[in-house]
């Protein structure tokens, strides 16, 4: 992990509101796919952030629970129309509880990688297994290690306009698996840093972190929309249910 990054403080007030700036795109396709295994009860979103995805989810008919770490995403997400309605605790999604089950349980946007340890990162499985009802899923959905990764020091560009430049630093230490990046944002308006560790897990390690947890994998899918996941898949959507 990078000199003088914390996860508890990488999510701070600057963060949270410039967070749903640049969306994906894919919310409403993420929305529809989660809204088939929540069977129309509730469903429970580790890491809920700014409610990217619970609140489409929402409109499903869903009703979305969350488990937060920066209580200044959830301020944003309590700001936006129907975030209020949503129950989320500010806490650890790899400890905390909320003291129901649920049919769906699900961790999005490589969120899962937040995590840097091993350790960590059972402790969030066996946490979402806690979760979930007779017969529930864990989805997850991450981008892929090779997705990622050009070597040990690369620089992406993230955006580019005539006015400014975004570009994405990295180090990957291929031991640790850390990948340490750094967003750098180059405009009229000055320079700003975003600095964020990750620990990346391969696929095959994921499921052996489910199995550990007393679940098993049930399909997956390159993308929301059911494509091939293969060696060319940018993203991948992990089912989890019941060993």
């Amino acid at each position: 992990m990078m000199e003088g990054f914390h996860p508890e403080t990488s999510f701070g007030p600057d963060t949270a509101r410039r967070y749903d700036d640049h969306l994906r795109g894919d919310e409403e396709a993420a929305a529809s796919f989660l809204a088939g295994y929540a069977r129309h009860g509730r469903a429970l979103e580790f890491a809920i952030g700014t409610g990217r995805v619970a609140l489409p989810l929402a409109e499903h008919g869903v009703r979305v629970d969350g488990i937060e770490l920066s209580p200044h995403m959830v301020s944003r997400l309590r700001e936006k129309p129907g975030g209020a309605d949503l129950d989320v605790i500010v806490g650890d999604m790899a400890a905390e509880t909320t003291g129901r089950t649920y049919p769906l349980v699900y961790l999005v946007y490589n969120t899962v990688y937040n995590i840097l340890t091993q350790e960590g990162q059972i402790a969030c499985f066996r946490n979402a297994a806690r979760h979930l009802d007779e017969g529930g899923v864990f989805v997850v959905e991450a981008a892929p290690p090779w997705a990622w990764i050009r070597g040990e020091r690369f620089v992406n560009v993230e955006r580019l306009t005539a006015g400014a430049v975004t570009l994405d630093v990295n180090q990957y230490d291929h031991v640790t698996q850390i990948l340490d990046e750094n967003h750098v944002s180059l405009g009229a308006d000055g320079i700003r840093l975003e600095p964020i560790s990750c620990r990346l897990i391969w696929p095959s390690e994921m499921d052996l972190m489910a199995r550990l947890a007393g679940l098993r994998l049930v399909e997956r899918s390159g993308g929301w929309n059911g494509e091939r996941f293969d060696a060319s898949s940018p993203l991948h959507v992990s089912v989890y249910g019941p060993a």
